[in-house]
């Protein structure tokens, strides 16, 4: 089985974290969302996987390279981004027979991709709490008969998954005309599927699209949780590391430090003297997590520093960021309402009552920089010594 992974997007509701990542690129626990995709895949079976690349795609072949897992490894450029059928669509040439399609920003729990790869064609189904606000499978037993947009009052709660399994045929199918948002769907070869074959569904037991920055944080969460304790750095002798932590070779956890898992400290990471590092958090590679700071819940890119006595909760922080001395972030609303952020040009609830900052790479702040729950600072963003950010920069 060959696997399509579209992973051309630049994640424009994600930005800033985007301006040097293709959105498939961001660290999800120690690898990028991407590769949890295809690893799903490659634990299903697939021989091929055909990344379908646009935005920064020069950073996906260098994490992939020809060979990923055993399986072989092409890329196809999608030049106008036209819809998910267009990007299927600039993989043609490498299909040769019934092939999957994955989205490169979503999470799949792996036996259900397994289970997707057993029939063809079919189509990863989910169980949705708000199924309306997807395209909603309609069925008849195990076979799909139909799919519908976001219908008001929807027949079942099963919604599509973005996940895939076409037979070879199909490979003639993706010519599709553009839909309403001006795009060519890849809804519409699901459609013809219906219409040609029988289609079954397989049920996915956990999904998760990575779209917005909250759902990076809710992934880590996922991801971190499935780690094992490890820890193979240098440790301090009066370090407390409870519960999962993973310290990998060549990050140092100074005196004092306390962490409470699930914690991942990846190479070249310093924390402490003295700090708190707690919840699902991500430190990335060569980043400083310093002297009496506490961290909680978030995730820190490769080579940021937050090095003296700041506080961090529920946070994205880009790479190559630097917090001032007495940075703190507030990451709760005093109505105790759910926290917003601005996507795109508008505000939207994050459904999250704990929810920090974004901070796109490079940005400084000053020392004693207070910022807003929900404010977004866009990279290479400054703030001034003793300054209260209520709103993006």
């Amino acid at each position: 089985m060959q696997t399509v992974i579209l992973a051309a997007g630049e994640g424009t509701r994600m930005r800033p974290l985007t301006a040097n990542l293709p959105k498939p690129m961001l660290p999800i626990a120690d690898r990028p969302l991407v590769a949890h995709t295809a690893e799903a895949a490659v634990d299903a079976g697939t021989d091929e996987l055909i990344f379908v690349v646009g935005y920064e795609a020069d950073v996906v072949r260098e994490y992939f390279g020809e060979e990923y897992q055993g399986a072989q490894v092409n890329y196809a450029i999608q030049e106008g981004q036209e819809g998910t059928a267009d990007a299927v669509a600039a993989a043609r040439d490498y299909l040769e027979g019934d092939f999957c399609v994955l989205n490169g920003d979503d999470l799949y729990d792996r036996a259900s991709i397994a289970t997707l790869f057993d029939s063809v064609p079919s189509v990863g189904a989910y169980r949705a709490d708000e199924p309306s606000n997807y395209g909603v499978l309609t069925v008849d037993g195990g076979r799909v008969t139909g799919i519908v947009e976001k219908p008001d009052e929807p027949d079942t709660d099963l919604v599509n998954a973005g996940a895939y399994a076409f037979p070879a045929e199909a490979r003639e199918w993706l010519d599709v005309p553009k839909g309403d948002r001006g795009e060519r769907e890849i809804t519409d070869v699901l459609a013809r599927a219906i219409k040609e074959r029988e289609v079954s569904y397989a049920e996915i037991g956990r999904w998760l699209g990575v779209g917005r920055p909250w759902e990076l944080l809710e992934a880590n969460e996922w991801k971190l949780a499935d780690l094992d304790r490890d820890v193979r750095g240098e440790v301090a002798d009066d370090a407390d590391l409870r519960g999962t932590v993973v310290v990998e070779e060549g990050a140092t956890i100074e005196p004092g430090v306390v962490i409470e898992g699930p914690v991942l400290i990846r190479s070249g990471a310093r924390v402490g003297p003295n700090a708190y590092v707690r919840g699902a958090t991500l430190l990335g590679a060569n980043s400083r997590v310093g002297q009496s700071v506490e961290v909680k819940n978030s995730v820190i890119m490769a080579d940021s520093k937050v090095p003296h006595l700041s506080y961090v909760g529920d946070s994205l922080l880009g790479q190559e960021v630097n917090f001032g001395a007495g940075t703190t972030v507030a990451n709760l609303r005093h109505d105790d309402e759910a926290v917003e952020q601005t996507v795109k040009g508008e505000r939207t609830s994050t459904g999250r009552r704990k929810y920090g900052v974004v901070v796109g790479d490079g940005t400084k702040t000053g020392i004693d920089t207070t910022l807003y729950p929900g404010v977004v600072l866009s990279a290479g963003a400054r703030t001034e010594p003793n300054e209260t950010v209520s709103r993006d920069r």
